[in-house]
């Protein structure tokens, strides 16, 4: 299988067509959702259970759409205590990290004297995480989505996950879930499980928000309930650049190209250099990788490679490779450079910077803290990773004191005479002192 490689270093250009994603045109999966959402709509758990059958291929005529607490137990019971234990190891630093991230509940800056002014930090009242499942199992992304939840004080915190052939829940999943302090796992995914949380169920809870990578089907059905349901961070494909000047190692950066390219077929991963040997020496290592991947991700990974949404790009100089980072604005961006913080304050956008050799977009996505959960579709020029103020909604306070007041409602009154709003204006004028005072002439 051939890796695609995109030879700029003459152009003066960067072609459009290396900056389109998967998720860019939606529209095939946007017409098929539509029924799915209407179903689940009019019909409830029903819905939910024939499409489990019919999409994830359960085969009990009959599940429990949500995940009951012996399946936690056997989940512990039936899981390798390594992999438990590393599960927690990632629970504990992300749990960390976003505690550390946690605003104040409150706070106010005296604007003027007597004049008071802040915000006030209050958790959205139901969230649901998703997990997805359709390309193996992720209990990295309940950790990621569920842990910021729970710092945040959100009161109902449910996740979202497609049941597998036996009508059941991964059980990693289950273990981080436990893990995390989350009791409600249902078994719906994909287009009708957003219009689950969207709408609510019999058993499925009605939800505010949904956070959470996904598929095109489940990112085609957000934007079709945005009216019903926040669809938080945009969140499609999985999607990295490889940031590497002269200094590298061509494979060692060929490595950590690998990484998001074999997360599926819909996955855009690129290694971006203005060094042709980086270039040679990646494309040279990438075969013996594949070797070594296993049939599945190795194909996915090959697809993605050797497609349109993904290969090497070798471009004129480093600066026109730095200006690619920037206009692409990925998801993930590992820089592999002579001097990475340097190259850092180069960035502008994109969701997570990795930096150095020894910072591999894989501790990111497991345990190193931050959120991996982070923007993609060219999302970052605008939108940071899933954090604690996702879960958070900020209420302006505002308290003036009487010695306060007469000074800022002097201004105030100006400005509504000039906007033409008496009611505005009568509301700041002797009228209220007078009242204030009890004067019962007023």
């Amino acid at each position: 299988m051939s890796v695609t490689f995109h030879d700029l270093s003459a152009a003066d250009s960067l072609p459009a067509e290396l900056f389109k994603r998967t998720e860019s045109d939606l529209s095939f999966f946007s017409e098929r959702v539509t029924p799915i959402i209407a179903a689940v709509k009019e019909q409830g758990d029903a819905a939910l259970i024939r499409f489990g059958r019919e999409f994830d291929g359960v085969q009990p005529e009959h599940f429990a759409l949500r995940a009951e607490e012996s399946e936690f137990d056997d989940a512990f019971a039936r899981m390798d205590p390594q992999v438990i234990e590393s599960i927690r190891f990632s629970v504990e630093n992300v749990r960390a990290f976003h505690e550390a991230q946690k605003p104040e509940e409150m706070w106010l800056k005296e604007m003027q004297p007597g004049a008071f002014a802040g915000d006030r930090h209050v958790p959205i009242d139901a969230v649901a995480c998703y997990v997805p499942r359709g390309k193996g199992s992720f209990p990295s992304v309940l950790i990621m989505t569920t842990i910021p939840a729970v710092v945040a004080g959100v009161p109902r915190a449910i996740v979202i996950t497609p049941p597998g052939p036996d009508g059941k829940v991964d059980d990693a999943t289950l273990v981080a879930a436990r893990l995390v302090g989350i009791k409600e796992i249902y078994k719906c995914g994909g287009a009708q499980g957003v219009a689950a949380v969207a709408y609510g169920t019999e058993s499925v809870p009605k939800c505010l928000k949904i956070v959470g990578p996904g598929s095109p089907w489940v990112v085609a059905a957000k934007r079709q309930l945005t009216h019903l349901l926040d669809p938080g961070v945009p969140a499609g494909p999985s999607e990295s650049l490889i940031l590497a000047d002269d200094s590298v190692d061509g494979a060692l950066a060929a490595l950590d190209l690998l990484i998001e390219s074999e997360h599926g077929p819909d996955s855009s991963a690129y290694l971006v250099t203005s060094s042709r040997r980086v270039a040679e020496e990646a494309i040279a290592a990438l075969p013996d990788y594949w070797a070594q991947q296993g049939e599945k991700r190795a194909g996915f990974s090959q697809k993605v490679l050797g497609g349109d949404h993904g290969g090497v790009v070798l471009t004129k100089d480093f600066a026109t490779a730095v200006a690619f980072v920037n206009q692409y604005a990925p998801e993930h961006l590992e820089i592999l450079a002579a001097e990475p913080m340097a190259v850092m304050t180069q960035i502008r956008n994109a969701g997570e910077i990795l930096l150095g050799p020894y910072t591999p977009i894989t501790l990111g996505n497991f345990v190193l803290g931050p959120n991996a959960v982070l923007p993609t579709n060219g999302a970052a020029k605008t939108a940071g990773p899933l954090s604690v103020f996702d879960y958070m909604k900020r209420i302006s306070v505002g308290y003036v004191t009487a010695a306060g007041y007469q000074p800022l409602a002097d201004k105030a009154k100006r400005f509504a005479e000039y906007e033409g709003f008496p009611g505005h204006a009568l509301a700041v004028s002797a009228l209220r002192n007078r009242l204030l005072q009890g004067d019962d002439d007023a």
